[in-house]
């Protein structure tokens, strides 16, 4: 879908497209550590919420 997209704007406006296409992997190196951070964030409330549900869970198998 990406790809389709570039193919369009290039197609409209190729010096935009040319911009963006150099532009892409900097701003994905850019976004790594929030990335990184979004999964930390992630599995640590993940983990809150297995330990808070684990009584509720116990009993339930009773």
């Amino acid at each position: 879908m990406k790809i389709l997209l570039w193919l369009i704007l290039f197609v409209l406006c190729w010096p935009l497209a040319l911009f963006a296409l150099i532009l892409y992997p900097i701003i994905w190196l850019l976004l790594i550590p929030f990335r990184l951070v979004g999964i930390t964030v992630s599995a640590v409330l993940d983990f809150f919420k297995a330990i808070i549900t684990l009584p509720a869970r116990l009993f339930k198998k009773i």
